[in-house]
């Protein structure tokens, strides 16, 4: 997709500041070695999302496969992840395929299903590693990316949002520390300056719309290069 495609139904994304154009973002992974990528994790990475004029129908996951996929002769991909799995399910039905895969770098969201409700942080810290251990055990690159601060947007009624921020807020820590101690890499999105506005997130107020998964490609993008 390159620029002057993008100018047509697509121009608000082309003047986004906080987007990236995709031979530019393309360009700027291209020092990382990748060349085979797995998706894991849920309706984040399965790439559910609401439709928005004037912004590309695709999701972080598939832009940054395209991305990478553009500057690499054998590139191969899969994306694994279904949507509103807890973490022990990914695991369950995500992780022997994806070690089968042999990836080189993995990317995953995970624990947005089990941090709506109240839970243990001990218990998800270790389902957690469980799932991402092996994988960077396999000698794949770990990728985490945190989710946008719903919480916070106005979007969850008053009377659930505080203590929902407060889960939230656990998950992305804890997410973090697992990635970085197995050396992985975790992109942050869930401090985004666009983390809380409503504008990124779809009709159904919990996925992201078009322009928070371009959003997120681009942060992403940023983390990597």
């Amino acid at each position: 997709m390159t620029t002057h495609e993008l100018t047509g139904p697509f121009g608000v994304e082309v003047a986004d500041p906080h987007c990236i154009d995709p031979m530019i973002a393309a360009e700027r992974l291209r020092h990382r070695p990748w060349r085979r990528f797995a998706v894991l994790g849920d309706s984040v990475t399965a790439g559910v999302m609401g439709p928005l004029d004037g912004y590309r129908e695709a999701s972080f996951s598939d832009r940054l496969i395209e991305a990478l996929a553009s500057t690499r002769p054998g590139f191969a991909s899969v994306n694994l992840a279904i949507p509103y799995l807890t973490v022990a399910e990914i695991r369950e039905v995500q992780l022997e395929p994806a070690l089968e895969f042999a990836p080189d770098a993995v990317l995953v969201s995970a624990g947005g299903n089990d941090a709506f409700n109240p839970f243990d942080p001990d218990h998800l810290r270790t389902q957690l590693e469980l799932l991402l251990r092996p994988l960077a055990e396999s000698g794949a690159t770990v990728l985490t990316v945190g989710l946008f601060d719903l919480a916070r947007s106005g979007l969850v009624p008053a009377e659930h949002a505080g203590d929902m921020a407060e889960r939230f807020d656990t998950l992305d820590r804890i997410t973090a520390e697992v990635t970085r101690s197995l050396g992985g890499i975790h992109i942050d999105t869930h401090h985004h300056p666009l983390s809380a506005d409503a504008s990124i997130y779809a009709r159904d107020r919990i996925h992201g719309n078009a322009r928070g998964h371009a959003v997120a490609f681009a942060a992403i993008v940023d983390a990597l290069a």
